[in-house]
């Protein structure tokens, strides 16, 4: 790849391929995968990775929104969409875009029912999604008999698929939770096949449940984080590769004197005759100023130079005193060399938050 000149998002297509391939390695053959790639997959470009995906074999596509799928749909994806938190105000465009909904409530299920009967439709593709635990959207148990006198009483839509969503299939110190929350879903697919009397799929598996729950797979998993080449845990982090690399370039350099200070608030002071750098990204771009005040490092010649100050719109400044180094050298922020999971845990949060954060106003650039 050539050297940046530029604040640049770096995705490596032939990562994307490893990650893929080690995650299917995890099921059995015949289990179909969902890919997740919303928030414009993970802060990518949702387009470009489904395409790469769809032609790797992906099973089905997976978005938080309506509009996620209608984006990939103009992008020609082909393959089925499920829309994981559709809004009743999108059903008209969600069904007239192919989409496949997660039917999450009694409103929800109703809502759309009408809407499929509006528009003529007979045995549309429909999801339920159970509340196992994770309690944030989801029909409980309970609900089962209510749901399966309302489908049948209507031939507008048709039931393809139950899911639910696990809590904490990363976290060692929760496998009984987990285990509870795969007992109840167990029970709710076996409750649903006798009253819908009909052959669903079952999908229950994020990333980390293929890797520590795959006898639960189920007919088809979900991986999102996996895919962009971070497993939760560091021995999978170890199997996977990054597929995003977020580099920029120095812009100028500074020589700061004992008692100067840099930046906004002069939230940093020298003690020490200090040679910042000034780099050409910033909050606006997904660095947010939790990650200031020399807690976050970037990476210069192989070298770390810790973030000085007050992190700004459109700038930050590292110290590069002991590093040599000229204005025009090209900066890594996080990807192969530092790991955007390392980078993150400096200001105390995610790799998810990191990456979904990048602002579109980043330059995408493509390697393979």
């Amino acid at each position: 790849m050539a050297k940046a000149e530029e604040t640049v998002l770096e995705i490596d297509l032939n990562a994307l391929g490893h990650n893929y391939r080690y995650l299917r390695s995890k099921i059995k053959p015949e289990t179909k995968f969902m890919a997740v790639v919303k928030a414009y997959a993970y802060g990518s470009d949702s387009i470009v990775i489904a395409k790469y995906l769809q032609d790797l074999g992906a099973d089905y596509f997976a978005v938080a929104y309506v509009n996620e799928g209608i984006t990939l749909r103009e992008g020609g994806i082909t393959s089925p969409i499920l829309v994981l938190h559709p809004q009743k105000v999108h059903f008209k465009t969600l069904i007239e875009n192919n989409l496949e909904p997660s039917i999450y409530s009694e409103t929800i299920l109703s809502d759309f029912i009408t809407t499929a009967k509006e528009l003529g439709k007979a045995d549309y593709p429909i999801h339920l999604k159970f509340n196992t635990g994770l309690n944030r959207l989801g029909f409980s148990a309970d609900e089962l008999p209510e749901i399966a006198t309302r489908i049948q009483q209507q031939n507008a839509v048709k039931v393809i698929a139950l899911l639910s969503h696990l809590a904490a299939t990363e976290d060692a110190n929760e496998t009984d939770f987990t285990n509870l929350q795969l007992e109840r879903f167990d029970a709710i697919c076996k409750k649903a096949d006798t009253l819908f009397k009909t052959e669903t799929l079952k999908h229950v598996l994020n990333t980390s449940g293929i890797i520590n729950y795959s006898h639960a797979q189920y007919d088809m998993v979900r991986s999102g984080i996996g895919l962009y080449g971070y497993g939760n845990e560091p021995h999978v982090d170890a199997e996977l590769q990054p597929v995003m690399t977020l580099k920029t370039i120095i812009s100028q350099k500074h020589t700061i004197a004992i008692g100067e200070s840099v930046g906004y608030n002069r939230k940093y002071k020298s003690d020490h005759k200090t040679v910042t750098a000034t780099l050409p990204i910033g909050h606006a771009d997904g660095i947010g100023r939790e990650y200031g005040h020399g807690k976050t490092y970037v990476s210069i010649h192989g070298q770390l130079a810790p973030i000085v100050g007050n992190v700004c719109m459109d700038m930050i400044m590292v110290d590069v005193t002991n590093i040599e180094c000229e204005e025009g050298d090209e900066v890594e922020i996080f990807g192969k060399n530092l790991s955007a999971s390392k980078f993150s845990e400096t200001a105390q949060t995610i790799t998810y938050e990191l990456l979904t954060g990048l602002s579109q106003r980043i330059k995408r650039v493509l390697t393979n």
